[in-house]
């Protein structure tokens, strides 16, 4: 039973203008490279890779229990919240609590039970970026994902390097990617029925994920929740291409050289801050998870 009073006018209709100034200029320049068959081998995987529309990204919608005070105004501002998802009654629009079925439920169930684990998992701070490596180890040029980009090591060199390593990567999303020869490298083998078991919070894409799982779970998490998921997986973006092999310098981007001791530490670091900053997002996603289970 939802109680309280709705978010007055003035009060949501500044949450959504904030919400499109912090993703809107995101999405449109996606938008906009699509359109002209451009790529930016670091941005455009928040959209290609987790795939959530960037209209929809763009638009702001209430979380589960929030009911908003609305007029016409407000709806012609914001068609798209009175569509599917929202049902408007005695000037108050809500969520649909009627399309959150058994599948939503389980999904939810299964993302809280995911964040529980991670959070209560020790973190493993040494991976170093090296997934990025071993996608590209031992591949021809042709077969480069970002081979508009040059290497900044000889293919042999690369591979050498890798070859010196002690990969550990423990998320199959990541893992799943590595060129054949590099598989047998990693110290692990993460599967996509180990989730559970394997993902820890150090872990880059573990804590990129979260956007991942509050989009899945859209409209119920709240937009403002998506916002910052999406921004935190950007960040992490960053830092995993920083630390890859490819060379960005032309785009502005200065590289974390994981091929040094130097570049390791500073690696680990800036991992360590990540870490940080994914924690109350997760604990976030994971309390709303357990509230849409309940309804």
């Amino acid at each position: 039973m939802i109680t309280g009073a709705p978010l007055a006018i003035q009060d949501w209709t500044a949450r959504a203008a904030a919400h499109a100034a912090r993703v809107g200029p995101w999405a449109d320049a996606f938008v906009d490279r699509r359109s002209r068959g451009a790529k930016h081998p670091v941005h455009d995987f928040l959209f290609t890779y987790y795939s959530f529309p960037p209209a929809r990204l763009k638009h702001w919608v209430p979380a589960l229990e929030e009911r908003l005070e609305v007029n016409d105004p407000a709806l012609a501002a914001h068609p798209w919240l009175p569509g599917r998802w929202g049902k408007v009654q005695d000037g108050v629009l809500a969520l649909r609590h009627d399309l959150l079925d058994a599948r939503v439920r389980d999904l939810a169930r299964f993302v809280a039970e995911l964040c529980a684990a991670i959070t209560a998992r020790p973190p493993r701070y040494r991976c170093f970026g090296l997934h990025e490596w071993a996608m590209v180890y031992r591949q021809t040029p042709e077969e480069v994902r970002h081979n508009a980009c040059a290497l900044r090591m000889e293919p042999d060199a690369l591979a050498a390097f890798v070859e010196s390593q002690t990969i550990g990567c423990s998320h199959y999303d990541a893992y799943r990617f590595f060129t054949p020869g590099a598989r047998p490298l990693n110290t692990l083998n993460p599967v996509l029925e180990t989730r559970l078991e394997m993902e820890q919070g150090a872990c880059l894409h573990a804590n990129m994920d979260l956007y991942k799982w509050a989009t899945k779970l859209w409209p119920w998490v709240g937009s403002d929740l998506v916002a910052d998921a999406f921004l935190l997986a950007l960040e992490g973006r960053d830092l995993d291409m920083r630390a890859s092999p490819y060379d960005l310098a032309a785009l502005g981007y200065e590289p974390v050289r994981i091929e040094t001791e130097e570049g390791r530490r500073q690696y680990q670091l800036e991992q360590q801050a990540f870490a940080e900053r994914s924690t109350p997002i997760r604990q976030r996603l994971q309390a709303i998870c357990l509230r849409i289970m309940s309804f």
